[in-house]
């Protein structure tokens, strides 16, 4: 079944998976009820914690769980995510890329989910049983690149594949206060910037972010979860339309925001 939306999820941070207080729990714990109710034949989630000189995805059969955080509750570590791989997929991304002109595809046929891909599928789709295939991003580039990657991958929604973006619309981890700190004014600048761009289609500007967003270095010292958004919308097609699926913050200078892109209807 043809796909008409891709999406970016700002998963934060990995204890969202055993805390149903964060309010993105509640959000993607409803994602197949009240969010994305058709089925995807297949996953493509790009992480923004696995980044790479050039495209990389992983080629595998069975995803094992990376445990790739440092410092919480013993518990998540055992957590295990079992979903199959999609080697297909992998394929047919390297595929589209190269067909596209991104020369260098690197296949990686050990690698897993990080948490990044886990922590939110596993709210989302708990069951495991979908096909789950990962991309990585690559920081030493820029908004505009990832936007095309997104484009060259468009073909993936109508052979039933979900495009999911995952990463933080801020990520600014040395701002971070106690947990229900009201959010700081340089975060909600960038973060309604963000919102506004996107819901009135001003995507180039969202590609040039570094450029045209307030307090974009603030809220990304790093750019590898912010990119993930651009594939996403690059993903969904030409005059998609944006939404905001979800919106909270937590920490002061981590903010949830998540968006829907949908294709036109021909």
């Amino acid at each position: 079944m043809a796909l008409k939306d891709t999406f970016y999820i700002s998963h934060g941070s990995p204890a969202l998976i055993i805390d149903d207080s964060i309010p993105a729990w509640k959000f993607l714990k409803s994602w197949k009820k009240e969010v994305f109710p058709q089925r995807p034949s297949s996953i493509l989630i790009i992480s923004g914690h696995w980044d790479t000189v050039v495209p990389t995805v992983n080629v595998v059969d069975h995803n094992e769980t990376i445990h790739d955080f440092h410092g919480f509750p013993e518990v998540m570590y055992k957590v295990k995510y079992p979903a199959p791989g999609a080697p297909h997929v992998a394929k047919r991304v390297k595929e589209l890329l190269q067909a596209s002109g991104f020369g260098e595809v690197v296949e990686d046929t050990k690698r897993g989910l990080d948490h990044g891909a886990w922590v939110p599928l596993m709210l989302m789709y708990p069951e495991a049983d979908i096909p789950v295939c990962q991309l990585s991003v690559s920081s030493n580039r820029d908004g505009t690149h990832h936007y095309n990657m997104g484009k060259a991958l468009a073909p993936l929604k109508d052979e039933g594949v979900l495009v999911i973006g995952s990463g933080s619309a801020t990520h600014n981890l040395k701002a971070m206060g106690p947990r229900n700190s009201p959010p700081a004014p340089w975060a909600v600048a960038f973060d309604s910037w963000l919102k506004n761009s996107l819901i009135e289609g001003r995507y180039e500007e969202v590609n040039h972010f570094d450029e045209k967003a307030p307090y974009a270095k603030l809220a990304h010292p790093h750019l590898d979860h912010l990119f993930p958004l651009h594939v996403a919308m690059g993903a969904a097609g030409e005059n998609s339309k944006a939404k905001v699926v979800h919106d909270s913050w937590v920490v002061g200078s981590i903010s949830y925001a998540s968006f829907g892109f949908t294709a036109p209807t021909s």
